[in-house]
């Protein structure tokens, strides 16, 4: 009956009883509750019951917070009741009870009321956290506006946040005194100087405080001290209140000093402040004073079990007789006073160990006093102003309570009601972005599952199958994961652990990785049973062996169906295939899947602990041989981890170091063939693949991951060399316009020249290659060399046809092209310098290529070798329009066209006709190329300084092939070439003036020595040449021998 009245009261009149409402829930129900306080089954119920009432009405949890828990005056009462409720749902050592559940309700009610609240309205950005930048008196902080939200709210947070700093000062105070208001300062609740009144406002609003410290501070005859104690009784209102009453409530907020001398200066303070207050009967503060004293020594006699006589009424009054000025006091004044004290004791020691006082006359009098003065009682409207901060207090033990009760219950309502407040629970914590919260629900949660306890059943499908909650949990679980994902953090992991066991049990279906990738093409490939090089799906891994027979649901259900040849399987009972049809229904509402095909709208932060989640749970790739199982385990967290990274190319950026480290870890440890080092290259590949389109700024990062393939162990690469290829191709044909820097160009051909070794994959990488350099549509200053050097190495290569040895020549050869166009657009659109220095660069190039061609032309076959002449002689006289530098060509005839001569000719003269055919043929190719480039670059090397060094290099090599022998004998070609070669070369050099004889002094060496060589190679070349100075010398010569 009195708790409905007060409901009654408090839904129409609690604006004006807010101090009632207080003592009512502190001084009756939270006593009664609990059965420290004494109070029997019954009452406790009774009080549960009234409690629950309170909190279906949706605004009263609030309004306690907002009134009562923020109110420095006030005690918590929103905590105090929460945590009632938390508690009383425990079952200890006890079978679920009516009040267990009761309070569970009373609990979720509450939770119910936070999320419908949010549901009415969106919730706003996170409030700013409430800071105190400088000192304001705490007691005097008010509201302007007790009626607008956007008024009271950030005016109760802060007088909460002040609540709770001062209730740390208090406990610092009770450990050392002098650090508790040193702490207080430095919070700037207390001024940086201590003044009286901010102390002794401390004291009298500050729950918690140790009240001997406070009664030995207050007694202390310090100056500061005795101010401090004026301040403190300062603070109460003594209006038309009864002597015994007030100094009741005075002597409550501290224990009375023993000593005579602090007794004296205490009760001179408390009598002061009631005379100033109270002056009706009494004549002046001297009388308070004496009848103070004398109360305490009447109380003293009458509730001192040692005074053995009692004084009685004519005693006390006869005390008192003359006190007041002088003057007796009424006599019915003194009867008042000392039946009061008879009756109830003043407690000059107080309990501090009663949470929950009980209320006495002298309280509601202080009460009633108090609600005269009190804050308005703040009405709350429907929105979630002050949700976040309460849940924040409540939510760890609301999670436990709820967690005890399912884990306790029987009956699938109790579990419906526990699975109603769990998600209440995941909806508040993520719309109020309290993630720590959804974590440890979800880390709750998944233990009831059963998913994560070590299996002792022969059967878990049908265990649980059987298991009503371990089904709601699990359903709840995923629930949760699907709808609140983005405020998860630690607990992916917890969630990943379920999937790893189902998917262990064979309950996933069987292409939820695959689905996940969310690829049109890859779902394509699974459809029509492609090989593994054109798809990431697990089904084109080499089988992983598992003590699983099948994988999947169904095949889960087929196994209990089917009938084993060799083991006869019992014909299943209903209750199984009942079971067994439960476990299918709760795992397609789970959407386990979705998970990871909707990843791309989680928030960044869950996201990124997603993917950790996937690594930490795929474990540390093993080094040696690790079961089947684990890696059935690895393979398909990657397969998931590819999958999140391929649906989120366009936040590559916050997983991809985590999933290359990954990745990395699995490909540098693998030393032989497995599925899971088979699902880590080929998911980089197909990753790089799908996201260098749109992610250019990410390319290198992308294409720098592939050099892990060229890290692979030799035989993990010779496994999957001909699809790593196929892939490495695939990726070149859809990208070659994103690949741009010189770095990624390098891996992409360093991918494709390792291809030439390997006969089943050659083609297909040159066929890569081909498409990068076939009329110079894909080459660029950045990958000209490197791809230069992989066609030399197809060229080298002996794994196929000769033919394709020449393409790959030709490949080279016709790149000269590109070198001629990129010198004509610098040409036309650059400045001098910036031509210059691009000049340059493509002189560095061409000297690369030619470089490569002069290895290729020391082949052991005949038709590459000769080609490779024939294509680098293109290349250096093909190279008109490219503005190549004499001291490059000077550099050029060293290393590259010197070099090949002596190169052939050493073949020629070490090796036998067997191991290189027809070498005739090739020097002679040699020397036209000689002679060729010689003649046309004439003009301009001429004019070197080191034009001579030169000249005489080409001599040089033209007398060695003159007079070599191949097998035994000269060659009649190469001694009817050279004299012919040279005899061009010195008509020429004639012609353009480059070799006359001069008869400056000291001689002309390169004329002397032109002469010195030819007449070795072909004495007769003078006169042919130079007739004229012939008949010249020989004229000269007869005049002196005439003179002699």
């Amino acid at each position: 009956m009195v708790c409905s009245i007060v409901l009654n009261l408090y839904q129409h009149l609690r604006t004006e009883l807010k101090l009632q409402l207080e003592a009512f829930f502190s001084c009756v129900i939270l006593r009664l509750a609990q059965s420290r306080y004494g109070a029997s089954y019954q009452q406790q119920e009774v009080a549960m019951e009234a409690l629950v009432d309170f909190c279906r009405l949706k605004s009263f949890m609030v309004e306690m917070y907002a009134n009562l828990d923020c109110d420095i005056t006030c005690s918590n009462i929103f905590e105090d009741l929460a945590s009632l409720l938390s508690k009383s749902a425990f079952p200890v050592n006890c079978p679920l009870s009516a009040m267990h559940i009761l309070a569970l309700d009373g609990l979720i009610a509450v939770i119910q009321g936070m999320a419908e609240r949010i549901s009415n309205s969106p919730v706003s950005s996170e409030l700013a956290p409430v800071n105190l930048e400088e000192y304001t008196p705490f007691w005097m902080v008010k509201c302007d506006n007790y009626s607008d939200p956007d008024e009271w709210v950030p005016f109760v947070r802060r007088r909460k946040y002040i609540k709770k700093r001062l209730m740390i000062g208090a406990d610092h105070f009770n450990r050392d005194p002098k650090k508790g208001l040193e702490f207080l300062q430095g919070t700037h609740l207390l001024p940086v100087k201590l003044d009286p009144q901010s102390v002794a406002c401390f004291f009298r609003y500050t729950a918690g405080l140790d009240k001997n410290l406070v009664g030995d501070f207050l007694g202390n005859h310090d100056e500061f001290c005795v101010l401090v104690l004026h301040e403190f009784a300062g603070t109460f209102d003594f209006q038309d209140m009864n002597l015994d009453t007030a100094l009741r409530l005075f002597l409550e907020t501290f224990r009375l000093p023993g000593e005579s001398q602090k007794i004296q200066r205490v009760l001179e303070a408390f009598s002061e402040r009631y005379y100033e207050q109270s002056p009706q009967i009494l004549a002046n503060k001297d009388a308070a004073l004496l009848l103070s004293y004398s109360l305490i020594m009447l109380n003293t006699d009458q509730h001192n079990v040692q005074v053995k006589k009692k004084m009685t009424e004519e005693d006390f009054i006869r005390n008192n007789r003359h006190i007041n000025g002088g003057s007796d006091l009424p006599r019915e004044f003194l009867s008042e006073l000392y039946d009061s004290i008879c009756k109830n004791e003043i407690r000059t020691i107080p309990d501090q160990s009663a949470a929950f006082p009980e209320m006495n006359p002298s309280r509601w009098i202080d009460l009633m006093h108090k609600s005269k003065k009190t804050a308005p009682f703040i009405l709350s409207d429907s929105k979630s102003h002050l949700d976040r901060d309460m849940f924040a207090v409540m939510s760890g033990p609301t999670i436990a309570a709820i967690s005890v009760v399912f884990d306790h219950a029987e009956l699938e309502d109790v579990f419906q009601t526990c699975i109603d407040g769990f998600l209440a629970v995941a909806k508040i914590s993520a719309c109020h972005h309290l993630e720590d919260v959804l974590d440890d629900l979800v880390v709750s949660l998944c233990k009831f599952t059963t998913l994560l306890n070590p299996s002792s059943a022969e059967e878990p499908v049908l265990t649980f199958g059987d298991d009503a909650k371990a089904r709601m949990a699990t359903i709840t679980v995923f629930t949760i994961a699907n709808r609140y994902g983005d405020f998860i953090r630690a607990g992916w992991r917890n969630i990943l652990d379920c999937i790893l066991k189902l998917h262990k049990l064979g309950l996933l279906p069987a292409r939820v990785a695959s689905d996940a990738a969310d690829d049109s093409e890859l779902s394509s490939e699974l459809g029509h049973g492609k090989p593994l090089t054109n798809s990431l799906s697990s089904a084109h891994l080499p089988a992983v062996s598992t003590p699983r027979r099948s994988s999947g649901l169904m095949g889960r259900f087929s196994q209990l169906l089917s009938l084993d040849t060799e083991e006869p399987r019992l014909q299943p009972t209903d209750q199984q295939l009942a079971a067994h049809q439960r476990t299918l229904q709760t795992i397609q509402k789970c959407h386990i899947d979705s998970i990871f095909t909707e990843s791309k709208f989680l928030q960044a932060d869950s996201l990124l602990h997603l993917a950790r989640a996937l690594i930490w749970a795929a474990g540390r790739p093993p080094k040696g041989n690790s079961s089947p199982e684990d890696e059935d385990t690895a393979v398909f967290c990657l397969e998931l981890l590819i999958a999140i990274t391929l649906n989120n190319r366009d936040r590559i950026v916050i997983l991809w170091q985590g999933v290359y480290e990954h990745i990395a870890s699995i490909v540098q440890t693998t030393v032989v063939p497995g599925a899971l080092v088979e699902k880590a290259v080929f998911g980089l590949l197909r990753i790089c693949q799908r996201l260098l389109p749109y992610k250019e700024n990410l390319a290198d990062d992308l294409l720098r991951s592939l050099q892990l393939v060229l890290k692979l162990d030799a035989r993990v690469a010779d496994a999957y060399c001909e699809q790593i290829t196929q892939e490495v191709s695939r990726l070149v044909k859809a990208n070659a316009s994103h690949i741009r820097s010189q770095m990624g160009w390098k891996t992409i051909t360093s991918l494709l020249s390792i291809t030439a070794r390997y006969p089943e994959a050659s083609e297909v990488g040159f066929d890569a290659l081909l498409f990068i350099m076939s009329d110079g549509v894909n080459l660029m200053p950045a990958n000209f060399t490197t791809c230069v050097d992989a066609a030399r190495q197809f060229a080298e290569s002996r794994v196929a046809h000769a033919d394709r040895s020449i393409r790959a020549l030709d490949l080279m050869s016709g790149s000269i092209s590109c070198l001629t166009q990129w010198a004509q657009e610098a040409q036309e659109a650059m400045g001098e310098m910036e031509a210059a220095k691009t000049y340059q660069d493509i002189g560095e190039m061409w000297l690369r290529l030619v470089q490569g061609l002069r290895k290729v032309c020391l082949d052991q076959r005949e038709d590459v070798r000769n080609h490779a002449l024939l294509s680098l002689q293109m290349c250096l006289t093909g190279v008109d329009q490219v503005n190549i530098q004499h001291g490059l060509w000077l550099q050029c005839f060293d290393m590259v066209i010197f070099t090949v001569l002596d190169d052939l000719l050493e073949i020629s003269q070490g090796h036998t006709q067997k191991d290189f055919r027809n070498m005739e043929g090739t020097l002679v190719l040699a020397l036209k190329l000689l002679s060729k480039v010689f003649l046309q670059l004439l003009p301009e090397l001429s004019q070197v300084t080191t034009f001579c060094k030169l000249w005489l290099g080409v001599l040089s090599r033209m007398e060695k092939y003159v007079k070599v022998k191949v097998r035994g004998k000269k060659n009649e070609k190469l001694q009817d070439l050279v004299p012919e070669l040279l005899k061009n070369i010195l008509i020429v050099m004639k012609m353009k003036g480059v070799l006359v004889q001069r008869n400056a002094l000291g001689g002309d060496s390169l004329w002397e020595l032109t002469w010195l060589h030819v007449n070795n190679i072909a004495p007769s070349l003078q006169s042919e040449v130079f007739p004229d100075q012939d008949s010249e010398q020989k004229q000269e010569t007869g005049e002196n021998q005439e003179t002699g």
